[in-house]
């Protein structure tokens, strides 16, 4: 899309007769301001304010304006400064900067600015040309505001001296249009015309001059521009009439012709001029100045007053103008002066190594961008001409990035493979330009891209399971482990919090609390080894991507058992104001079985190791106590001055490491009548192999260790095998039955709450002493001990029913089992 210019309009619509010079003045037309096909030309004057509507380029391109925003449209410039910009919220191209065109384009017909509109994905770039025309702005202005002339009396009527022309920079009907002279007698102003056809003023004499009449004209002269309003400027004349100078110098060639490499030395000669004059002495003597020379070429370039010689004095560069035109003065000494031109060509060097500008950049690419995703856009130019300002780009060839390029001297550095920020987060990017000239130049521009890292790696825990010990009874709190979870993400990605997974039984997910932070586990109750020892949960570690991820670990708790639980005498039932009474036989021999006291303890291991001993009785010499089976023996025969009735208090002592302890009251009578049974009598012969019994003791705990190792890792196993654990009552006061004490027979009793057959009652054994048990079955024949014992059965059942209901009571022959309801 392209706009028309108004004179186009005018030149095409003008009624005029068809001939040469309409043909001509409508192709000029077309060329200046024609449709440019894919390109927007708008016309501006100089000089508009900062913040000025262009023109909208939305509109013009066929653009919407939210696409403007989305696609990152941009205005950029090539070589020049940034003078306008794009308001995008609404498509307006706007003046960002002063825009002169006398600075930009000097005395230039037309002046074109070359715009690019970039827009990305996809990248489309649109050419935007600026014809920049001219206001009237400057004044003119003469170098010399005071021109010197010294004229002899002698000079002809009608001699023509050339002054110099002032300087407009502004163009066309801008410029100086006349010149005017301040009323006088002697002198008229007439315009002159170059080979090169500028104009310029000259003085002409109308009247003879009269030294002695006057010697000193001052003179006025106005150069006037055809501008609205119209500018001016003013120079005084001062003229000194001396006596005969009839003759002026003269250059031998009208225009001066040379040429230079740029970035030569200063006082490298450029070319040399020459002016001669026929008349002698001073009037004769010629001297060489610059009739206007502009501030910037002040410096560049000088010219020697006498010998005429013009070598360089400042830095020429081809980019900055290349050529330049000179007006030369010669002088003689008369004050007469001739002028020509001086036409200096700049040789074009490769001095400029290539430009690498960005004009965009992402400093950061997501690891997961496909192939082709635009990184950065570079514009690449070089400011010399020809081979010299051939650009070639390159990167290196071991990353995963190319360069393409669709736009003339843009290129577009995309992705060329998979990113992966774990194994390179950041690239340096070198991007070298190289141009064609000899010797080559190049410039090299470092991009540091960042790879932004994608959530895409899990959580890791340093094991995948976790065991661990804590002591019961410990207070809620209690550290028990720590976890650690590792996540090659980064930022946000890698932040790991930690919690309890779903996936753990309900009820254990309770026993504790983990911090999220740092994945540390506390526990969240007190824990009973005889209750419950091992648990198992599920503890996740999930990151902080989108979407999250998450991993999980396995740990095992394991209870270790404490000290914590007393000994409980099962027999005989330690009740208050009733105690069992146990019938001995007179006869009884030393080291016959008189009972037994059985305890059990609620904790494992060595704690739960008894020991018993007598600590009081009514003789202390009559009986003793096994340390490791509680089983009272006689030490001697019983005589008749011994009381019949006597009562021992047992100690029953655990082997924790602060040892608990309880106490056992027995009962024991002598019966007359009563028999000796030979199996309790033939265990005193026997009662010799107790010595061997702290070996067995060795054995056994050596042998318990290795299967305790055994349990810890076959937890499943023992998980599936709790239901053979000895149940355990909510009432404290209440005994506990091992599963040792019972036979066979008895079915369990947290299940069932009976005896699998009631013909049965085989009494409880003891571990270890199987022959020292009462071991009485139903099929026992030793009626006497029946009867004599039927009365203190029957007893000691309704005493202990009317005390604890909950207890069922069995009787066997001689020791009472209790059943738990």
């Amino acid at each position: 899309m392209s706009t028309v210019h108004p004179f186009l309009k005018a030149c095409c619509m003008m009624d005029l007769p068809i001939s040469l010079k309409w043909w001509i003045n409508f192709l000029l037309c077309a060329l200046l301001f024609g449709f440019s096909f894919g390109e927007v030309r708008y016309v501006l004057p100089e000089e508009m304010k900062k913040g000025s509507v262009i023109g909208n380029v939305a509109l013009d391109l066929g653009l919407q304006v939210l696409e403007l925003q989305a696609r990152r449209a941009r205005v950029v410039a090539e070589g020049t400064s940034q003078l306008c910009e794009l308001d995008t919220t609404a498509g307006n191209l706007l003046i960002s900067q002063r825009i002169d065109r006398e600075e930009l384009c000097a005395q230039a017909n037309i002046c074109i600015l070359q715009f690019q509109l970039l827009l990305e994905d996809p990248l489309q770039a649109f050419s935007l040309v600026l014809d920049i025309t001219d206001i009237n702005d400057n004044s003119p202005e003469f170098t010399t505001g005071d021109v010197k002339l010294d004229l002899v009396e002698s000079t002809v009527v009608g001699r023509r001296f050339p002054l110099e022309s002032a300087h407009d920079p502004d163009l066309g009907i801008n410029s100086i249009r006349e010149y005017k002279l301040s009323n006088n007698d002697h002198f008229a102003l007439e315009m002159s015309t170059q080979i090169n056809g500028n104009t310029y003023p000259e003085l002409v004499l109308k009247k003879q001059l009269d030294r002695e009449a006057e010697a000193t004209h001052l003179l006025e002269i106005n150069g006037i521009d055809g501008g609205n309003p119209v500018r001016s400027g003013t120079a005084f004349i001062r003229i000194h009439v001396l006596d005969a100078n009839d003759n002026v110098p003269i250059f031998s060639q009208r225009v001066y012709k040379a040429s230079v490499p740029e970035n030569s030395a200063i006082g490298t000669l450029i070319t040399t001029l020459n002016a001669t004059d026929l008349d002698e002495g001073v009037y004769g003597e010629i001297t060489y100045s610059f009739s206007h020379l502009s501030d910037k070429m002040g410096g560049i370039i000088e010219v020697s007053a006498l010998t005429g010689e013009v070598r360089v004095a400042g830095v020429i560069d081809y980019e900055e103008a290349s050529s330049h035109e000179l007006g030369v003065q010669a002088k003689d000494g008369g004050g007469q002066a001739s002028h020509c031109k001086l036409v200096i060509d700049v040789i074009d060097l490769n001095d400029n190594k290539p430009v690498i500008e960005i004009k965009s950049a992402s400093a950061n690419v997501a690891e997961v961008a496909k192939p082709g995703t635009m990184v950065a856009l570079m514009n690449i130019y070089d400011m010399d001409t020809g081979s010299s300002g051939r650009v070639t780009c390159s990167i290196p060839n071991n990353v995963p990035f190319k360069l393409e390029s669709e736009v003339k001297n843009y290129y577009m550095l995309v992705t060329d493979g998979v990113l992966d920020r774990e194994f390179q987060p950041e690239y340096n990017i070198t991007v070298t330009a190289t141009d064609s000239g000899s010797p080559s130049l190049s410039s090299v521009k470092v991009i540091t891209v960042v790879v932004n890292d994608v959530n895409d790696n899990l959580p890791t825990f340093t094991h995948s399971q976790y065991n661990t010990n804590i002591l019961e009874n410990q207070p809620v709190g209690t550290f028990v482990i720590k976890l650690e979870a590792q996540d090659s993400d980064d930022g946000i990605n890698a932040k790991i919090l930690y919690h309890i997974s779903k996936d753990t039984n309900s009820e254990v997910s309770s026993f504790l609390t983990i911090n999220p932070d740092t994945g540390e586990l506390f526990t969240s109750r007190l824990f009973d080894y005889e209750q419950s020892a091992h648990f198992q949960i599920k503890v996740a570690a999930q990151d902080g991507g989108d979407p999250q991820l998450s991993t999980t670990c396995t740990v095992n708790v394991f209870i270790q058992d404490q000290n914590d639980n007393e000994p409980v005498i099962l027999y005989p039932v330690q009740t208050s104001g009733f105690i069992a009474e146990d019938v001995v036989p007179f006869e009884a021999p030393r080291g016959y079985l008189v009972t037994k006291v059985v305890a059990v303890d609620a904790d494992s291991g060595h704690n739960a190791w008894l020991s018993y001993r007598i600590i009081k009785a009514t003789r202390s010499n009559l009986f003793m106590a096994d340390l490791h089976t509680g089983e009272i023996r006689t030490l001697r025969t019983f005589m008749e001055e011994d009381e019949s009735k006597h009562t021992l208090v047992v100690l029953v002592t655990d082997n924790g490491r602060e040892s608990l302890s309880a106490t056992a009251t027995v009962s024991i009578t002598f019966g007359d009548g009563v028999p000796v049974l030979s199996e309790l009598y033939e265990f005193a012969d026997e009662s010799q192999d107790n010595d061997n019994l702290t070996l067995y003791l060795i054995i056994a705990l050596s042998t318990v260790s290795f299967l305790f190792v055994l349990l810890i890792s076959g937890v499943l196993y023992f998980n599936l095998c709790r239901r053979s654990y000895v149940y355990r009552s909510n009432t404290s006061s209440l005994p506990v039955f091992p599963t040792t004490y019972c036979t066979s027979t008895l079915t369990d009793f947290s299940r069932c709450g009976t005896l699998l057959r009631e013909d049965r009652y085989d009494p409880f054994m003891t571990t270890g002493s199987w022959r020292g048990d009462f071991r009485f079955g139903s099929n026992t024949d030793t009626d006497t001990l029946k009867k004599r014992s039927a009365a203190y059965q029957k007893s000691t059942m309704r005493h202990l029913s009317a005390e604890r209901p909950s207890l069922k009571v069995r009787a066997g022959p001689t020791h009472p089992c209790y059943v738990i309801k």
